[in-house]
């Protein structure tokens, strides 16, 4: 997955006769014809920059390019990593489960949750079970009230095809 680097016009790139000048420290030099900025860019052995090429003038800076867009490759590396992936596990219950297995799966469903996943219940119906959704609301409608404490409801259950299906979220996370 790469993202496209933003460009920049350097030095003789840059076409607008004037520019608001800014050097390497951020202090703004003021308003100076191109020329002029270039020369005190080169006098510096360092970059003329288009920060801002829509700003009237347009806003160059003097900067070491190749630092630059380390830096800027360094700020955006750091706040991908900052990004939160979620991640949806899923518990299957079954419309008719004996009771030790449905107090099983609620324990592992309690644990995602813990960890800060989003849960998704689901109760699949098998051949003529779907006659019999009663069963299954009945089952999921259990396995909400229990996991209550620890998540809230963000889709109530609904069906999608044959499976009964809710979505819950950890509360430590929101």
């Amino acid at each position: 997955m790469k993202t496209r680097s933003k460009y920049y016009r350097l030095n003789y790139q840059i076409t607008a006769p004037e520019v608001r000048l800014i050097d390497d420290k951020g202090r703004q030099i003021g308003i100076k014809d191109r020329q002029e900025a270039l020369r005190l860019a080169q006098k510096e052995s360092k970059d003329l920059v288009e920060i801002a090429p829509h700003a009237k003038p347009p806003v160059v800076k003097i900067i070491d390019f190749k630092k630059f867009k380390y830096l800027e490759a360094k700020k955006e590396r750091e706040s991908r990593k900052k990004v939160k992936h979620v991640t949806v596990k899923e518990v299957r219950f079954s419309p008719f489960m004996g009771e030790h297995d449905f107090k099983t799966r609620l324990t592992q469903a309690e644990e995602f949750l813990k960890e800060g996943n989003q849960l998704k219940l689901a109760v699949p119906f098998k051949g003529r079970e779907i006659t019999k959704k009663e069963f299954g609301m009945t089952v999921i409608n259990k396995a909400i009230n229990y996991l209550s404490p620890f998540a809230r409801v963000i889709k109530s259950p609904y069906f999608e095809g044959r499976v009964l299906v809710a979505m819950l979220v950890s509360q430590k996370g929101n």
